[in-house]
C-alpha cells in the first residue's frame, strides 16, 4: 500500500478520534483543531495526486483505486460537515444555535452538495441524467411529506421571527409549559405536569402564542373573586385595595388593581391584578392574593356565602370580637367560654396612614390584634428604615411585651388605614393559666419573627440556639404572668 493512503486513513482516525472523545473541551478550539486536520488532509491528497476533483491515480491495482476514491468521498463528506459546523460555532446568533433548525437545515444542504459532487468528481457518473432523473422523484417525495415540509418551513419562519426561545414559558395552541428544545419539526413544551408536548411547527407558526418571559422583568397575576350580590362594590374595591397593599412583592409600578368584572343575578365578579418582576413568583403571589383577599374581604363585613344564598344578619360588636379571635392562629384552642371573655376584654382602636403603633427599644404593654388595613414593620439599617413585612387582618404585633417583658424590636406603622383591637397583659394572665398552648404557640411564633429579624441584622437578645431562645421566652411567661406550666 502506498504511503499517501496509509498516511491519509491515519489523518482521517485521528478526526475522528477528536470528533468522538470532544477534545480540546472547548468547541471552538476543538473546531479548529479539525480544520487544521482538515488543511493538512488537503494538502496530502493534492501534492500525491489523489486529487478530490478527479478519480484515483491507480488504474493498476483495483484495491488502491477503490481506497484512493474512499479517501477522495471522505474529503468531500468531512468538508461538508466541517462547513456546517463553522457556520453554527463562529456565524450563527447563539439564540439560533440553541435552536438548532438552521444548522440542521444547512447540513443537509452541505451534505446534499457533497454527495453530488463526489459521484460527478469521483466516481464520474452522469450527474445530469441524475439530477433530471431525481426531479420527478423530488415531486413524488414532495407530495408524500408536505405536512413535514410545511413543518419545516414554518420552523424556519419561526426561528427567523423569533416569537419564543429556548427556556421560554409559552403557551402554543392551548398548551403551556416551557420550551426545552426547537428543531426543524416540532418545538418540544415541558408543562408544569411534568409532561413533554410535542408542537409541530405548522401548528405553532398559525396559532395565537403567549410568551410568560417577555418582557422579562414584568409578569401579570390576576385572580377572580366571586362575591355575593349583597355586598356594595366599594367596600369590596376597597378592601381587595388593601389586600393588594398587604402583599409586598407586587411591583408598584404598574400599579395592581381590582374591578368589577361582571355581573349577574346570583354574584358579582372581581378581578385582582397585580404585576412581579420574576415569572417565578407568579404561583406564590396568587396563592397570597386568595389568602390576603378572603381576610381583608371577612374584614370589612363581606359575606362570602355561596351565590344566592341569604346573608347572615347584622353582628355585634362581640361577634366581631370572637370572629377575630377565630381567625388568629394562636387563639385556636380557645374554647367558645373563653373565647367570650377574651373577646369582652378587647379594645378598638383605630389608626390613620402612617401612624406609629410601636417604635424600637420600647416594651409594649398590649398585644395588638388586626382587625382591617394593612400595618408595615420597619427595621433601621444605618440611618435609614428598610421594610421588613406587611401585616393584614388576622395577625398580630407587639407580643414581646406580654409575653416577656421584652422591648420591640421593629417599628410598626400603618399603611393603610387600620382598625385594631388591643389586649392589655393582664388580660392574656387567665387566657395563659387556663390554655398554656396559646403561650407556647405564641413563644415560638415569636421566636421565628425573631430569627428572621436576626438575618437582616437587628441587634437580638443574648440567646443562641432557637431552642434555648423559645425557653428563655417561656420563663420570661412563667415570671411575668406568675405561672407554673
Amino acid at each position: 500500500m502506498n504511503d499517501p493512503l496509509i498516511f491519509g486513513f491515519a489523518i482521517v482516525a485521528l478526526d475522528a478520534v477528536i470528533w468522538r472523545c470532544a477534545v480540546p473541551p472547548n468547541e471552538v478550539a476543538r473546531l479548529l483543531t479539525r480544520l487544521c486536520i482538515y488543511a493538512a488532509f488537503s494538502a496530502l491528497l493534492f501534492t500525491s495526486g489523489l486529487s478530490p476533483f478527479s478519480q484515483a491515480p491507480y488504474p493498476d491495482s483495483r484495491a488502491l483505486h477503490m481506497l484512493g476514491q474512499v479517501l477522495e468521498i471522505i474529503w468531500w463528506l468531512t468538508g461538508a460537515r466541517l462547513l456546517s459546523m463553522v457556520l453554527d460555532t463562529l456565524l450563527l446568533p447563539k439564540t439560533w444555535r440553541r435552536q438548532r433548525l438552521f444548522e440542521d437545515v444547512f447540513s443537509a444542504l452541505a451534505f446534499l452538495a457533497a454527495t453530488v459532487a463526489s459521484l460527478a468528481f469521483v466516481l464520474e457518473l452522469p450527474v445530469r441524467g441524475l439530477v433530471a432523473t431525481s426531479g420527478a422523484l423530488a415531486i413524488v417525495l414532495g407530495l408524500a411529506i408536505q405536512s413535514t415540509l410545511s413543518d419545516v418551513f414554518a420552523g424556519i419562519v419561526i426561528n427567523t421571527t423569533e416569537p419564543y426561545e429556548v427556556g421560554n414559558w409559552v403557551s402554543i395552541d392551548g398548551v403551556e409549559g416551557k420550551v426545552l428544545e426547537m428543531n426543524w419539526r416540532a418545538t418540544n413544551l415541558l408543562t408544569s405536569l411534568g409532561d413533554v408536548v410535542i408542537v409541530p411547527n405548522a401548528v405553532a407558526a398559525k396559532a395565537k402564542i403567549t410568551n410568560s418571559s417577555r418582557p422579562a422583568a414584568l409578569h401579570g397575576v390576576s385572580i377572580t373573586l366571586e362575591i355575593t350580590p349583597e355586598a356594595r362594590p366599594k367596600i369590596v374595591l376597597d378592601a381587595l385595595n388593601r389586600a393588594l397593599a398587604n402583599v409586598r412583592l407586587i411591583l408598584a409600578d404598574p400599579a395592581p388593581y381590582a374591578l368589577v368584572k361582571s355581573t349577574d343575578a346570583q354574584s358579582f365578579k372581581y378581578a385582582v391584578t397585580a404585576y412581579v418582576d420574576d415569572a417565578g413568583k407568579k404561583l406564590a403571589v396568587a396563592n397570597d392574593l386568595y389568602d390576603v383577599c378572603h381576610r381583608h374581604l371577612v374584614a370589612a363585613g363581606v359575606q362570602l356565602t355561596p351565590p344566592g344564598q341569604p346573608p347572615s344578619g347584622a353582628s355585634t360588636p362581640s361577634d366581631v370580637r370572637i370572629r377575630l379571635l377565630r381567625c388568629v392562629d394562636l387563639f385556636a384552642s380557645l374554647t367558645d367560654e373563653e373565647a367570650e371573655q377574651l373577646a369582652s376584654r378587647m379594645s378598638r382602636q383605630e389608626f390613620d396612614v402612617d401612624q406609629v403603633l410601636i417604635t424600637p427599644e420600647t416594651i409594649p404593654d398590649s398585644l395588638t390584634l388586626i382587625h382591617s388595613g394593612v400595618l408595615c414593620a420597619y427595621v433601621a439599617e444605618g440611618t435609614a428604615e428598610i421594610e421588613f413585612g406587611r401585616l393584614g387582618p388576622g395577625e398580630v404585633v407587639g407580643e414581646t411585651g406580654p409575653l416577656a417583658g421584652m422591648a420591640a424590636r421593629v417599628k410598626i406603622t400603618a399603611l393603610t388605614h387600620a382598625v385594631t383591637y388591643r389586649l392589655k397583659t393582664e388580660d392574656l394572665t387567665p387566657v395563659f393559666k387556663s390554655n398554656p398552648d396559646v403561650a407556647k404557640l405564641m413563644c415560638q411564633s415569636l421566636s421565628r419573627r425573631q430569627r428572621l429579624l436576626d438575618k437582616v441584622g437587628v441587634p437580638a437578645p443574648a440567646v443562641h440556639s432557637e431552642e434555648s431562645f423559645v425557653q428563655w421566652l417561656l420563663d420570661g411567661v412563667r415570671k411575668l404572668h406568675g405561672l407554673s406550666f
